[in-house]
This record gives C-alpha cells, structure tokens and sequence, in this order.
C-alpha cells in the first residue's frame, strides 16, 4: 500500500482541512496508523506507573530501585531524565515518585494519581524513513502535533509533549566505522564513523575504543550521539581541541517534513547541512543517522583537585586561580570542569610530564590545601591509554547499569564567557565575582555551579569537518560555558516551581551582565531573554528561512527553536 492510500483508508469520515484534538480522535485512526508501520504505534506507560497501582508489588519494587538510573529511563519510550517533562507544570497532572527516597509512600498515597502529564500518548517505534514520511503526512491531515524523542535527556522539554505523536528513535542502534568515508557527492575521504539515531555515548565510546578511535562527546553516557546533542551544538572535554559536535558532522541522512529523504552534507542540500550543524534537533527534520568525524586514539592526561569542606573563600581563590590561567590553559588544549570544590581538567595535546609542567599552579594550590589541613583535600595527576578509561572513571558508568543521578526536575541556566572576560586583571576580577554571585554561596539551597571548560579553544582546521556550522559565533571565541542548575522535587507547587526558574535566572544575570548574548541552547534557561541572538547570533535570519524552505507547514516546532510558534497549544503545559 502506497502511502497516499494509506493516508485515503486512514481518514475516512476525517476531512483534510480539520484540526483533530488527540482526546477525540477517532480510534480507527490510530488503529489504521498502527497497521501501516507494522503495529509499532503503541501507548507508553509513565516510569513510576507500577508504584501507583500497587506500591507493593515486585514491579513497583523495580520501579524503586531504578528510579535514579538514567540509563534504565532512557530505554522506555514513557521515561524521562528530568521530572517536570513527564509532569504538565501548568495543570499539575503527574506520575512521580520522591526522588530523594524513592520508596517515601506518599507520592503514592491517596489522593495523589498516575498521569500521563507532558508524556505524548503515542509512540512510534521508528525504525526507517518510511515510518517518519507517514507521521509527517499523518500529522498534516489530522494537525496531532509531532514531538522526536530518543533518550528524554533533553533539559527544555522538546522531546514530549501533551497531546502530541512522538517519534521514537531510540532504536535505531546500527553503527560502523570507514576509515576513508566519502559523504555522497563528494570527492575527500575522511575517517567516519556512521551511528543511528539511537546510539548513546556509552555505546559510541565503547566502539570507538574497539576501533583505535576518538569521538567527541558529552559528559553523560546515555545521551545520543547522533541526535539533539550534534544538532545544537554538542561539547565535552575534548572539544578545546578536536572542536563541538558539529564541527565534525559529515553527514545527515535525514526526513524533512516535506516527506523527502535527504542525505545532506557540504556537497548536496549544503543549506540543510548548515541548519542541522547547529540549528537545534526537532527543528528541520528527523535525523535517523549521522556520519561523524573520528579523530585518532590518544592518551588522555587528567588533573583532579577537589576537598570535601564547602567555603566560598576557597570556591573564590580556586576560580581566581583558574581565571587567572585559563587562556593559557585553553591554547594549550586543557579541557575540564570547576565546581565549588573541584577542578577537573583533561587534554589530549600534552604528555603527561607536560601536562604536569602546565598546570604547576593549580598543582600549587592542591599543595597549599593539604599544607592547611583542608579536609578531604586530594590532588591527582593521572595518565589514561585512551577516552574511554578516563570517561568510565570520572564521568558517568558507561559499561554497567548505572547512570547519573536522574528523576528529579531541574531549572537550568547557562552561559557562554568569551576570551575578553580574561584579558585583564579587572575584567577576570568582575568575571570571578559574577560567577560567584551567580553561584548563590553561601545559602544552603543554592544551585549547582558548573563551569564547563569545553569551548573550541585550541581547534585546527584539520581537525574539523568542511562546511559551515550555524551555532552562535559566541562559541569560537568562548572559553567557559558555564551553567547552574536548581532543583524541585514531586510534591513542589506552582509557585515553587516558577520560584526555582526564577532565582537560578536571576543569579545567572550576574553573568549575562559581563558578558555577551550567548549560550548553548541545549543547555539554556528554558524562559532565555532574546533567544535568537544568544543560541545563533547572526545566523538566525538564514536558519529562520531554511526552516520555512523544508517546514512551511511547521509540522515540528519545539519550545524556543527556530521558527517557533510561541502561541501554541504545545506549550499548556509549560507555565
């Protein structure tokens, strides 16, 4: 059956030009679109579900033990990392469970209930482009809004939706490697490896290791390789020297909403190459595979400083330190992390008695900890063959079951600091303060500072794939990303919500005050002023005419993406 008579015995007694609510759809219409993808349209179930219709029971029991591990989330289609994209903020309909103890009866008890809340109530199990061009002309004829979900990572809800048919990606597991890749049309061989949308970093870095190979990527192992993490961008400990996610995209094979499959690179569809090398995922198609540059295997040299006690004088000194060193650092190809009590960096670039020689000051200052007794005062200067030793050591488990910490809801807020906000001693003086106002020290409920150390510092034109990418211009002169995170749990209100997006906002004014509109949008403040300036600059009249090009119909649109429609009914459930 073509797809044409498809959409013809699916919309019997639907005319083309009605907008149909999900609540009275016609159950022949999922039934239909069910037949047609080989009965892979199915109802997902929250994660915490079990524990609502028995909290006795063995499921629920599961439910329990698992509800922190990310990596168990991301393999239900209903599972989500961060709570409040399973809740509906706005309404307060929710299927959660105490996140700090998961086994606390009274997110369970009476007269709290399991709803779907922001979780779409149909899934597609996508498995080929076939599936995608049917949910695109389905979506078309009946107005049921499309949402892309893989693992649920994502911090700004995009990947659900109440109401809306989500496109399950996650999988579409194949992944391989060519040491001389050619994208199609074109002439230059590259070492690529080619992964499916469902592909997460725990599964990349492991193949990369069993290859002899270096792909860039973030800190959390079960994120997609492929997905919304290249397409906004991408960074990880790495980027300083081997660049963003997108600088080493070589090739999308990608559905557009205009129901085409398209293989898009620097020699064909060269305008969709650029949206997707940084225009946010959701936006311009559903990517099922990319071809990623590899870069080759290399010793990773690590310096940890960290101690146990919280005090922001010495918070204060480290990021002084830090600051004062960094633009050094950063030429070198030190990647890394800060916290209030932590330094962490990471290069490729250096041996081991080089990196030692280059971080002699922050090794000074480990010193001095020990000297004066600090408690839990360590220092580290470790060598590791390869990334993925490093990654399953200090990042998150990438070959257990374990994951980060997950199932609770999150305010983010981020920057970008470009390279001025280190030129002088007042200007690296004003950025210390700022980020520790921003910071929030000492109050005890302050968010979580990071200062990520993961902007494309030290890149060579080499290293790089050829085209153009279309994230912020921000990003080739930054040096810190930095980011701060607050936090609700299931029982918090409205107005405790909208309180916790307020206050990590307001605190990162202190740095938006510094420094320039940027920051990386898959990371971002879901209520970002002037978004358009500050997660593409320049680039954001070409990527709005690129989205009208090969989505006219806004058949996807995602909370502050390109081309957004800021009006509709997609968003009840933000506040």
């Amino acid at each position: 059956m073509t797809i044409s008579l498809f959409l013809l015995a699916l919309l019997v007694g639907v005319q083309a030009e009605d907008q149909v609510p999900l609540a009275s759809a016609p159950t022949h219409i999922w039934e239909t679109l069910s037949a047609r993808l080989g009965g892979r349209v199915f109802q997902p179930t929250p994660f915490a579900q079990p524990c609502f219709h028995n909290a006795t029971s063995v499921e629920c029991a599961s439910v329990q033990e698992l509800y922190q591990n990310e990596k168990a989330r991301t393999h239900q289609a209903g599972g989500y990392t961060w709570g409040q994209w399973e809740m509906c903020q706005a309404s307060g309909e929710q299927c959660l469970l105490d996140f700090m103890t998961p086994t606390d009866p009274d997110a369970t008890a009476s007269p709290n209930t399991c709803e779907l809340g922001s979780i779409p109530p149909h899934f597609i199990d996508v498995q080929g482009p076939d599936d995608v061009i049917a949910a695109f002309e389905f979506s078309k004829t009946t107005g049921i809004r499309l949402v892309i979900k893989n693992t649920g990572h994502d911090f700004k809800g995009r990947s659900s939706g109440q109401g809306s048919l989500a496109l399950w990606t996650h999988n579409l597991k194949d992944i391989s490697y060519d040491a001389a890749f050619v994208p199609e049309g074109c002439t230059a061989a590259y070492p690529g490896v080619t992964a499916g949308a469902g592909v997460q970093f725990f599964e990349a870095f492991q193949f990369a290791e069993e290859h002899n190979i270096t792909l860039v990527g973030g800190s959390d192992a079960t994120v997609g390789f492929t997905g919304g993490f290249v397409q906004g961008g991408g960074h990880g400990v790495l980027s300083p020297v081997l660049g963003l996610g997108v600088d080493r995209a070589l090739q999308f094979k990608v559905v557009t909403p205009d129901g085409a499959y398209r293989t898009a690179n620097a020699c064909q569809n060269e305008d969709l190459f650029f949206a997707l090398r940084g225009g946010g995922g959701g936006t311009f198609g559903v990517v099922l595979e990319a071809t990623i540059l590899a870069g080759p295997a290399a010793p990773v040299q690590v310096v940890v400083v960290t101690w146990a006690t919280k005090s922001p004088e010495r918070t204060k000194a480290l990021w002084a330190l830090i600051t004062e060193n960094m633009l050094g650092w950063a030429d070198a190809g030190w990647g890394g992390y800060s916290m209030p009590e932590l330094a962490l960096f990471v290069t490729q670039r250096l041996s081991k008695d080089e990196a030692a020689a280059s971080m002699a000051p922050l090794l000074g200052f480990a010193e001095q900890l020990k000297a004066d007794e600090v408690e839990g005062a360590m220092v580290m200067v470790m060598e590791f063959p390869s990334f993925l030793p490093f990654f399953t050591s200090f990042m998150t488990d990438a070959g257990g079951n374990a994951g980060a910490g997950v199932g609770y809801s999150v305010s983010l807020t981020s920057r970008l600091v470009q390279r001025a906000s280190f030129a002088t001693p007042a200007s690296r003086s004003e950025l210390v303060d700022a980020l520790m106002a921003a910071s929030g020290a000492p109050a005890p409920d302050a968010p979580l500072m990071i200062i990520q150390i993961t902007a494309p510092t030290a890149t060579h034109a080499d290293d790089l794939a050829p085209g153009r990418t279309s994230v912020t211009p921000a990003w080739r002169d930054a040096v810190y990303h930095v980011t701060s995170m607050g936090m609700w749990n299931w029982n918090a209100t409205g107005a405790d919500m909208r309180a916790v997006y307020k206050r990590t906002s307001a605190l990162m004014d202190h740095v938006r005050a510094v420094t320039p509109d940027a920051a990386y949008l898959n990371e971002a403040d879901v209520y970002e002023p002037n978004h358009e300036v500050s997660f593409w600059g320049d680039h954001y009249p070409e990527l709005a005419g690129i989205k009208m090009k090969y989505d006219p119909d806004r058949l996807l649109d995602c909370w502050q993406c390109v081309g957004w429609d800021s009006d509709s009914e997609r968003y009840a459930c933000y506040f």
